[in-house]
């Protein structure tokens, strides 16, 4: 019966034992992939960027009226921001466990209950504190468990368009951006924001639709005539033993008809108050040995789950055994803060060099989001393409931008500022890579737990970057040194990337020289 049932990659709280011997057996290609639901995950997961990352970019329109509510300092209302936007990031590897344990469907139905549940009750606000927990940490938590599900699931589906699909689906941010910024808006002019928030946490709860859209992928083993007439005859005999254990049960567990026709002749006022009793023991059994089996199966995934995820971070063959996923965790820590920071000073770098009239027509960080989403769609039409690797898209991406950031505040001119601005956006779309580059450095099986270290150092560089560079500013009284500090700090990172390899060879090589000077 086993050999018959299908083998998922999703598979939850499964053995590497139990994985590698279904790895040695072929798999039919399944006709999802690249194709048919996969184009419905893709969608989904769209989805789940316009409402979620969509959400924490609108955010400003309703830090102004917590200004106004709370009358706190700005710095500490704008950590109400910061905690959900960096709390969705780094509880990354956390949701890997659950991912593990109960599949990315579940992760993200629970998700989107928790999240929607964070923005209603943080409607019910009295002070800054209270939205601390309520909007920071709760549905901080609860973006974190749908976006994580929506980037692996889009890896699951494919293979040959890995990069365009990802790229697709991760355009919803800028579209989510410009929605629900026009969406807030109008809600708290109609409504004010504490009803605002409140329909905006029924809005989350289509999370949950998107969450039930992610079902998981499953392979059929290829199997031969002979092994289709064993498994035919392997049916045929558990059919058999099935219905002697019912025979069994009905004769052992209730009466067999000679005890009844027995019973018959003694005392048939009592056969049916003593059939009765045993079918009532009898469906009290089964229903004991039914929770029983519930809880010792869960038991066991749970079991599972987790020695999967400890032994991913922990464990002999840990993910920071593999050297490259090392060095790729390092620049991520400095990755994200360095996008950020251009949409936190331009206004005032406008400001500065007279430029307001030209940027109202045409903000620069408009074009930064405009320009970002062409670019995760071509980045990843580009990496798609059979003689164009991905790593060598996503490494010239992180060097183009490095650049811009560094001779941005060289630019003093609208034209100059604008140019600078679209590289910036254009450059930057090689986020849709990311899942690519990490699934090629340590396989699909390992993308959850990898791709939730990933964005935990995003969250962190995106926690710590923007206070790091007002707290240059407040020394240098310049915005450049922000840009220089941050864009040399990111061109470390990406050292770390391109040094790595050669590493690795050179150390091979010596090796290899030692062993032969032996022999």
């Amino acid at each position: 019966m086993e050999e018959n049932m299908y083998t998922s990659r999703e598979d939850i709280g499964c053995d590497y034992e139990d994985e590698s011997k279904r790895g040695e057996k072929k798999l039919k290609p399944h006709p999802d992939i690249d194709g048919g639901w996969a184009w419905m995950i893709v969608f989904s997961s769209f989805l789940v960027h316009v409402i979620v990352m969509g959400s924490q970019m609108a955010l400003g329109v309703l830090n102004m009226e917590w200004l106004e509510e709370f009358s706190q300092s700005r710095g500490l209302t704008a950590w109400v921001s910061s905690l959900t936007m960096g709390i969705t990031l780094i509880v990354g590897p956390f949701i890997g466990l659950f991912i593990n344990t109960c599949g990315c469907r579940k992760t993200a139905i629970t998700g989107g209950i928790l999240n929607a549940v964070g923005w209603i009750l943080s409607s019910y606000a009295s002070n800054v504190h209270y939205l601390f927990i309520t909007f920071g940490v709760t549905a901080g938590i609860g973006s974190g468990m749908v976006y994580l599900p929506a980037v692996v699931m889009v890896g699951e589906y494919f293979q040959k368009r890995r990069a365009l699909a990802q790229g697709l689906s991760t355009t919803g941010t800028g579209f989510g951006a410009f929605l629900m910024t026009v969406f807030l808006k109008y809600l708290c002019m109609e409504f004010g924001w504490r009803d605002a928030m409140f329909i905006q946490g029924a809005v989350c709860l289509n999370l949950c639709v998107c969450g039930a859209l992610m079902r998981p992928i499953y392979y059929k083993e290829e199997t031969t005539e002979k092994e289709e007439d064993r498994n035919s005859n392997k049916t045929q005999k558990d059919s058999k033993r099935l219905s002697c254990s019912a025979e069994t049960l009905t004769s052992n567990g209730v009466l067999c008809e000679e005890e009844k026709e027995q019973s018959k002749d003694h005392k048939p006022g009592s056969l049916s108050a003593l059939e009765s009793k045993d079918e009532t023991q009898l469906g009290k059994n089964i229903y004991v040995l039914c929770i029983l089996k519930t809880v010792s199966r869960l038991t066991v995934t749970i079991q599972k789950g987790f020695g999967t995820w400890y032994a991913s971070y922990f464990g002999a063959a840990s993910l920071f055994t593999n050297r490259m996923f090392a060095a790729f965790v390092f620049w991520a820590l400095f990755a994200y803060s360095t996008f950020v920071i251009p949409f936190i000073h331009l206004p005032e770098i406008v400001k500065q060099y007279n430029l307001s009239a030209q940027n109202d027509i045409f903000p620069l960080t408009s074009i930064i989001a405009i320009v970002h989403i062409f670019g995760k769609v071509i980045l990843g039409i580009i990496s798609d393409s059979p003689c164009v690797s991905a790593w060598n898209v996503f490494m010239a991406a992180n060097v183009t931008l490095v650049i811009c950031i560094l001779i941005l505040p060289l630019m003093h001119t609208y034209v100059g500022l604008a140019v600078v601005c679209a590289l910036i956006g254009f450059s930057s779309g090689y986020f849709s890579l990311m899942p690519v580059v990490t699934e090629d450095l340590v396989g699909i099986k390992q993308l959850a737990n990898a791709y939730g270290i990933i964005i935990c150092a995003n969250g962190i560089s995106a926690l710590l970057g923007p206070p790091f560079a007002g707290w240059i500013y407040d020394l240098t009284q310049k915005y450049d040194f922000s840009f220089y500090i941050c864009g040399l700090l990111y061109m470390v990172g990406i050292l770390s990337l391109l040094i790595q390899p050669y590493i690795g060879k050179k150390k091979t090589l010596a090796e290899k020289g030692i062993e032969n000077g032996k022999v």
